[in-house]
């Protein structure tokens, strides 16, 4: 099988699209297309659906790029190093939580951008990102839960600690020392603003710290704990966010804590690879970059 369709397809794979694709390979977009037909003639089974904005990969796509994804990547870091190229050039697909990537490892990798890194970033949930880890979509993933996940080696990166936010009109309405004093008995009727339906951070925070579970539903849900700070900010109620996200916001006032417990919840954030097959030169640059910045999170 021709090792240069399988790159083509790889790379429309991984670009959900022929003409984004085309750019990253340098070719035109009906070379790309005449590539990808050739090889699907080869396999005997369509790879992709066309859609009115970029392809959706077939069953058949998805098994194909199991396969193929960590022996192409390893060929091209042996062309690469063999040129004597900076072992930090080359595209990394990186995955990861859309708050953290954004706070803190996009700007600890942006030097290497410097030496040739390219970056093609996907942001979910972790079991998401997880899945197209392992079906070639992503080389890297920073997941928020430990990867339990055949194929899949990991390693902690950082650890995250919880802090229980307020503004500082809400948290003057609940009244000082009270949390301290009562726990979570002090925040019954306080609305709390959530990243889920399910209050996940929240929850373990009450675990953690109250050993109980809260009382009642989020009265604001937001998606995204960036959206989470800025409902708390404003006065929409209280939250449990980690501190990376919110040490902005406490130094400047914007948001309070409301409690300072001996030992506050943490979560541990690992960085997660395909297993087997060596660690290309590139991934182990990244890996290095990320481990070497964790220090000071």
């Amino acid at each position: 099988m021709d090792l240069m369709l399988l790159r083509t397809f790889l790379e429309v794979y991984r670009a959900g699209s022929f003409t984004s694709a085309a750019a990253r390979l340098g070719l035109s977009q009906p070379t790309v297309t005449a590539q990808v037909r050739a090889l699907e003639r080869d396999l005997g089974h369509p790879l992709f659906e066309r859609l009115p904005r970029g392809a959706a990969p077939t069953g058949a796509a998805e098994e194909l790029a199991a396969r193929v994804a960590q022996p192409l990547d390893a060929l091209a870091e042996v062309a690469a190093s063999r040129g004597g190229a900076d072992p930090a050039a080359g595209t990394v697909h990186l995955g990861g939580p859309a708050e953290f990537l954004t706070a803190l490892v996009l700007p600890a990798l942006a030097p290497l951008v410097d030496r040739g890194l390219r970056l093609r970033v996907s942001v979910g949930l972790a079991d998401d990102l997880l899945a197209g880890l392992v079906a070639g979509r992503h080389d890297l993933v920073v997941s928020s839960v430990r990867p339990r996940v055949r194929g899949v080696a990991a390693e902690p990166l950082a650890d995250e600690e919880f802090v229980l936010v307020a503004s500082p009109g809400t948290a003057a309405r609940i009244g000082a020392d009270r949390v301290a004093s009562e726990g979570a008995a002090a925040l019954r009727g306080v609305p709390l603003v959530a990243y889920a339906e399910d209050l996940p951070i929240v929850r373990r925070y009450w675990r953690g710290v109250f050993g109980s579970r809260p009382a009642g539903a989020a009265a604001v849900v937001v998606p995204d704990l960036r959206g989470v700070l800025a409902a708390v900010a404003a006065g929409a109620g209280v939250s449990v966010l980690p501190r990376y996200l919110c040490a902005e916001g406490l130094a400047r006032g914007e948001v309070v804590a409301l409690l300072d417990p001996p030992e506050p919840p943490i979560n541990t954030l690992h960085l997660a690879r395909r297993a087997g097959g060596g660690h290309p030169p590139l991934l182990a640059a990244v890996g290095d970059r990320l481990r070497e910045a964790a220090r000071e999170w």
